[in-house]
C-alpha cells in the first residue's frame, strides 16, 4: 500500500485504530480517550488510522510540527504546553489531586478488568467488531483476536490483577465502577459542572461498557444499578460526538426533547479531519457548525440527559 504522505505542520495528527464495526469510535479507550479529549477542547485534528505504533510501541500516537508524541498524558501535557490549552483551568489544588487520583484508579486498575471482559470472556463478540476487510478478514480477525487475547493475559498476570479468579476481578471492576458512581452523584461530570481532562478518561473506559460489551456484568451494572453513570456516557456522546449514534439506543436514557432529533443522527463516520467548530462534506465543501449545535441544528445542550429526566421516567412508570 502507497504510504500516504503526510504533513504534521501547525497540524495534529492521530494516530489510532481503525473504526470498529459497530458505530462505537474505538475498541480502545486510550484511543477514545484521545479523541474525546480534542473534542473537549476545541483543537481541530486529522485521524490516520494506520494501524502502526509509536517508536515506543504504543498506540495512540500524535505528530504536530513532526514532533511525535506517545502516551495519553504526555500528549496532553504536550498540547497544553503548545497550544495554551487547559480543561483543568478551573480546578483547584485539591481538585487537581482528586482528578489524578481517579485517572490513575481508571487507567491503572479498571482498565485491566474492562480488558480482560472484552478481550478474553467476551472475546467472541469482540471479533465481530474488529474492522478488517480482504479475502481473509474472517482468519486475520481471529487470529488478531487471539493473540490480542493472550497478550492481555500475560499483561495482567505480570500486573498481578490477572493472578485472581474470574469472579474476584469482576469484583474489583463492580468496586472501581460504584467509586465512579458515587463520586459522581448527580452531578453533569466528575469534576462539577464544567467538563475536564478526567472526563475524557472515565468516558473512553466506561463507552466500553456501555456499547462494547453486550451482555456483560458491566453492561449490566452500567445500565442497571449505576444509571448514573449511563447517563453520564450519554451525556457526553451526544456533546462532543454528535454524529455518534447507536442502532441500540435506549430511549430510557433520552429526555422529551431529544428523543426526536437522536432519530436524525448518521453513523459514525471515518472523518479525515475533525473540528468541532468547521468540518467537511464529502466533497470537501466548509460546513459551519458550531460547537453547541449539531448536524440538525438542534442544540446539544438541549439533550443533556440530566437524573430529572430519569426520575420523571420511572415515576410514569
Amino acid at each position: 500500500r502507497k504510504e500516504q504522505e503526510l504533513d504534521s505542520k501547525d497540524a495534529i495528527i492521530l494516530h489510532q485504530f481503525s473504526r470498529p464495526t459497530n458505530g462505537v469510535p474505538s475498541l480502545s479507550p486510550f484511543c477514545l480517550k484521545m479523541e474525546t479529549y480534542l473534542r473537549m477542547a476545541d483543537l481541530p485534528y486529522q485521524n490516520y488510522f494506520d494501524g502502526k505504533l509509536s517508536p515506543q510501541g504504543k498506540m495512540p500516537w500524535i505528530e504536530y510540527n513532526h514532533k511525535k508524541v506517545s502516551g495519553t498524558e504526555f500528549i496532553i501535557d504536550f498540547l497544553e504546553e503548545k497550544l495554551g490549552v487547559n480543561l483543568n483551568k478551573h480546578l483547584g489544588p485539591h481538585e487537581r489531586a482528586v482528578s489524578r487520583a481517579v485517572t490513575k484508579m481508571v487507567e491503572e486498575h479498571f482498565y485491566w478488568t474492562l480488558a480482560y471482559c472484552q478481550w478474553v470472556e467476551n472475546l467472541h463478540e469482540t471479533q465481530k467488531m474488529v474492522s478488517l476487510f480482504g479475502p481473509f478478514s474472517d482468519l486475520l480477525k481471529w487470529i488478531l483476536c487471539h493473540l490480542t487475547k493472550g497478550i492481555v493475559k500475560r499483561e495482567m498476570y505480570g500486573h498481578g490483577i490477572g493472578r485472581f479468579s474470574e469472579e474476584e476481578m469482576y469484583m474489583l471492576m463492580e468496586k472501581d465502577m460504584r467509586t465512579l458512581a458515587g463520586l459522581l452523584g448527580d452531578k453533569k461530570y466528575i469534576m462539577g459542572p464544567n467538563v475536564s481532562t478526567v472526563d475524557a478518561t472515565v468516558f473512553g473506559h466506561l463507552a466500553q461498557a456501555m456499547w462494547t460489551l453486550p451482555g456483560t456484568r458491566p453492561e449490566r451494572l452500567i445500565k442497571g444499578e449505576l444509571i448514573n453513570l449511563a447517563m453520564y456516557c450519554e451525556r457526553i456522546r451526544r456533546k462532543f460526538w454528535p454524529e455518534w449514534h447507536h442502532d441500540d439506543d435506549n430511549t430510557l436514557y433520552e429526555s422529551e426533547e431529544s428523543s426526536e432529533a437522536s432519530k436524525t443522527y448518521s453513523p459514525l463516520q471515518d472523518f479525515s479531519f475533525y473540528s468541532r467548530t468547521e468540518t467537511f462534506d464529502e466533497e470537501g465543501n466548509s460546513i459551519s457548525q458550531t460547537p453547541d449545535t449539531d448536524y440538525t441544528g438542534h442544540s446539544l445542550f438541549d439533550s443533556d440527559v440530566d437524573m430529572d429526566d430519569y426520575r420523571d421516567h420511572e415515576q410514569c412508570k
